[in-house]
């Protein structure tokens, strides 16, 4: 550059010292080490675990500018997928009450069992993005849009009925620390990292949902078979203005059933549509996905006489304690037109209730009622998401809201405010006598605190009861869970503070858990955590929990029905017809649907000559895709599959899953080629003899009704067959 002439600006750039460069850019860079926490106006926080109630068991309050800054701040911070819940399958149905409720609840869709009330029901993962695979370790979504004369009802819950935390301003904690690491995103719709596990040692209230999310049920085989939960508690207000609180459930007729942790990671390569695709596939094939709703109504006069307090989302009501009464039934029997356009665009929001209907005071219920809204405004642009055609009501909208972005009414007149004579006065104010919505008239006179009621204190009691009442062989899945995640954490700190907390559900788990993972000493204190965080003697108002409770189990689920069970059928060219056919109309009339597997696509033909379609190859699909395994026979057939080392694997694959394996006469041939081992493989030697060994069924000989189909079909609605002493020998 000359004598007098100015720089330009990258000259100037180029002149600077590095270290001031660097200062520069260091300014807009936080430096939380040794800070206080501030609001984003630099407020210092005094508590960042209570939001601000009336009374430590009353409602939150609009005016707590901490918890809305920071719950606002959260829910924009994704655009345009739901920040949590991205990943979503959705169906049309409907909804019939089985008897009236007028006793309980004014809400007109309990009240004729002759109506049906159209539902839009959304499933989904939780930590995934949209991209995500279906089978991830997760809680799931499962949201329900009933479309009803007196407006929607949006009953939004999940298949746990419980969750991580007691009070919503928590909310963004938890799912910034389960989600992707910020420094490098990763890992991607999982918890098996050191920031989640950090969380969650921190946060004891956490432990009861810990323990379910590490159980079968975050792997649901379906989404036709997975419980749904309301999560909250609600209440239920009839005619007379009477207020009942109540909880609840959603129970698949087809039972329960889940996939194992192996077959889940394997199926998020093969298929990560693998839930979406099997909730489509059964619609389209008129195998209609069915659930009852039920309920548990507690009077307010009992609501203290539980051990625990109702108003805590971390707790359930024992089914031994309050049964869960079945008032109807949903049917979903019509997929979406268009996935964007619906599964998408639906918005639910627990505050969509109809009269009759009404909340608690539960502190994260709370946090939802703003929090939903103020999501679907970031996500759906504006004010009128209501008017996207999923989201409209059935009944009529007559309001003064007017313009914003995306407004699609388009409205006449020239008044837009109430009251007015210039309109008539209308619209107006509708009396109870005509469904107008009337707040319950709940009585509070309490200071305002940031603080949590003492009936909150007690964080391990259910932890216990859960872990108490799962199977040996549930038992064993948690603890193989546990140690994964953990395995996963780079920081032995972690680890160890996880082991002190699983102590106090139970010290044989901590135990199981802790060798697997390097900790070598325990001893359930909590002394590390912060008075805050710390857990407090809960006090016992009234009626324990029982010792154990059978409904928490998945192995007590429904076990009488094989439909919409998907079957592998292994045959290659030389196959028995017969026997083929015989199973194959036998399966598909106790309603399971059946698919031929074969080294090659296009169709094979039978040592008489018949010949069929093979509906998938080995390159295409495995034993994971399945429920069950049926080899056929054939002698030639035979000599080809036992030369095919993916054969051998699924079958091999499918017994280490512990799922049901039928063959016949040849067919038994091949699985002695495999790796099983622990059952009678060696088949009946006299005609129609059937032999059935932990879900192994064969039979030789095989002419006409020799029971085999029916034996093959009871080990299939078992699900799963865990006494398969030597499963883990077996090489897949």
């Amino acid at each position: 550059m000359n004598k007098g002439e100015r720089p330009t600006n990258v000259e100037k750039q180029n002149s600077e010292p590095a270290t001031a460069k660097t200062e520069a850019l260091e300014n807009h860079r936080e430096h939380p080490e040794g800070t206080y926490l501030t609001t984003d106006q630099g407020v210092r926080i005094a508590d960042n675990h209570n939001s601000l109630k009336a009374g430590p068991r009353g409602p939150t309050l609009l005016e707590d500018f901490i918890f809305r800054e920071k719950m606002t701040h959260f829910d924009h911070e994704r655009i345009p997928e739901r920040i949590v819940h991205a990943r979503g399958s959705a169906a049309h149905g409907y909804f019939q009450v089985y008897e009236s409720l007028a006793e309980y609840t004014k809400a007109k869709f309990l009240q004729d069992p002759q109506v049906q009330t159209p539902v839009f029901v959304r499933f989904s993962t939780v930590a995934g993005f949209r991209g995500s695979a279906d089978t991830v370790r997760d809680a799931r979504g499962f949201a329900t849009k009933f479309y009803t004369e007196d407006g929607n009802f949006d009953l939004v819950g999940n298949n746990m009925p419980v969750f991580f935390i007691q009070d919503a301003i928590k909310f963004p904690d938890l799912v910034h620390a389960v989600k992707p690491e910020p420094h490098n995103e990763m890992p991607q719709a999982s918890a098996a990292h050191d920031n989640f596990w950090d969380f969650i040692s921190l946060m004891p209230e956490s432990m009861h949902m810990v323990m379910w999310v590490l159980s079968d049920r975050a792997l649901p085989r379906s989404y036709r078979m997975m419980e749904g939960f309301g999560v909250h508690t609600f209440r239920f207000i009839n005619a007379a203005g009477t207020s009942r609180f109540i909880k609840f459930h959603w129970k698949p007729l087809l039972g329960m059933h889940s996939l194992v942790w192996d077959e889940a990671q394997k199926i998020a390569g093969k298929d990560p549509d693998f839930n979406r695709r099997d909730l489509w596939e059964a619609i389209e094939k008129g195998a209609y996905p069915e659930y009852e709703l039920g309920v548990q109504i507690v009077e307010e006069a009992d609501a203290d006489s539980f051990d625990f307090d109702l108003l805590d989302a971390t707790k359930i009501i024992p089914e031994e304690l309050v049964p869960v009464r079945k008032i109807g039934k949903m049917t979903l029997n019509r997929n979406p037109d268009n996935f964007f356009a619906e599964t998408e665009q639906a918005a639910f929001h627990p505050g969509h209730i109809v009269p009759g209907i009404d909340f608690s005071n539960d502190p994260l219920l709370q946090g939802r009622l703003f929090s939903y809204l103020d999501t679907q405004l970031i996500r759906l642009g504006g004010p009128n998401f209501a008017e996207i055609p999923i989201n409209r009501p059935v009944a009529a909208v007559h309001n003064n809201q007017r313009d914003g972005y995306m407004r699609q009414t388009i409205n006449k007149g020239r008044v837009n405010y109430e009251p007015n004579s210039l309109g008539g006065g209308c619209p107006m104010h509708a009396p109870e006598a005509m469904q107008g919505f009337v707040s319950h008239a709940e009585t509070i006179d309490a200071a305002k605190v940031r603080e949590r009621s003492e009936s909150f204190n007690d964080h391990f009691t259910q932890a216990t009861l859960f872990w108490n009442s799962q199977s040996a062989v549930e038992k064993e899945h948690i603890v193989q869970a546990l140690q994964f995640e953990l395995g996963k954490v780079e920081h032995m700190h972690i680890r160890q503070r996880m082991i002190e907390l699983a102590a106090n559900v139970d010290q044989e788990f901590a135990a199981r858990v802790a060798r697997e993972i390097g900790v070598t000493e325990f001893s359930g204190d909590l002394s590390y955590l912060s008075e805050s965080a710390a857990p407090k003697p809960g006090s016992r108002r009234g009626a324990a929990a029982p010792g154990r409770s059978p409904a928490l189990s998945m192995e007590n689920t429904v076990k009488d029905s094989i439909k919409t069970r998907k079957i592998a059928i292994l045959a290659a060219a030389g196959f028995d017809h017969s026997a083929l056919l015989q199973i194959k109309t036998a399966l598909q009339a106790a309603g399971a649907q059946v698919e031929i597997v074969s080294k090659h696509l296009g169709s094979i033909k039978s040592g008489d000559g018949q010949e069929v379609k093979v509906d998938k190859n080995f390159l295409t699909t495995a034993s994971i895709m399945y429920d069950a395994v049926y080899v056929a026979g054939g002698k030639q057939s035979m000599v080809t599959l036992q030369t095919s080392g993916e054969a051998l694997h699924f079958l091999n694959e499918a017994f280490k899953h512990c799922k049901p394996i039928g063959a016949s006469d040849e067919g038994i041939d091949l699985l002695m080629r495999t790796n099983i081992t622990g059952v009678e493989l060696s088949g009946a030697a006299s005609q129609n003899q059937v032999t059935s060994d932990k879900g192994v069924v064969t039979v030789r000989h095989q002419a006409g009704d020799s029971g085999f189909a029916q034996s093959f079909i009871d080990a299939i609605a078992q699900h799963r067959h865990w006494d398969r002493d030597k499963k883990d020998q077996v090489p897949a």
